[in-house]
């Protein structure tokens, strides 16, 4: 069973504010999800509320191991509240849409490095790139020859 944010918040120490269960329950509702689309959804719930107190929240979040924040290349960084399963990500170049994947070995780190040069590893943090379903039909199935920016 999936706690509450109330009863995650709590399990994490943290003070339960409105401002908090907002985002978590953003976050729940829409997974991958920019600082600014959450501030979008909570602003909606809540009224107003400032892009700053958004990414207050979201940085307590993530520093408390509520929220995992992924940053794929060349994207604005994303947030989940999937986090401590060692799943990976899909993105389609085209759209920017992104996916869970479930880590192929199961164990952390899933990948290692031919020399891990005296670092302990804990972790491989790993996107896979390509065009979604939707972008496929878009495209007739073939790779786009030019690509645009997801913004």
């Amino acid at each position: 069973m999936v706690p509450t944010a109330e009863a995650a918040l709590r399990e994490a120490g943290m003070r339960v504010t409105k401002q908090r269960v907002a985002v978590l329950d953003a976050l729940a509702e829409r997974p991958h999800a920019t600082a600014d689309s959450v501030a979008q959804q909570v602003g909606a719930r809540l009224g107003r509320i400032s892009k700053q107190a958004v990414y207050d929240v979201l940085g307590a979040c993530v520093d408390a191991g509520l929220v995992r924040q992924i940053e794929p290349a060349g994207l604005p960084a994303l947030f989940e509240t999937r986090t401590g399963d060692n799943h990976h990500h899909l993105v389609c170049r085209a759209c920017g849409r992104t996916t869970d994947v479930d880590c192929a070995t199961g164990t952390q780190p899933c990948l290692t490095p031919s020399d891990a040069a005296g670092y302990a590893l804990d972790e491989a943090e790993l996107v896979f790139w390509g065009l979604c379903p939707t972008c496929q039909r878009k495209q007739g199935s073939s790779f786009p020859s030019e690509i645009r920016s997801f913004v």
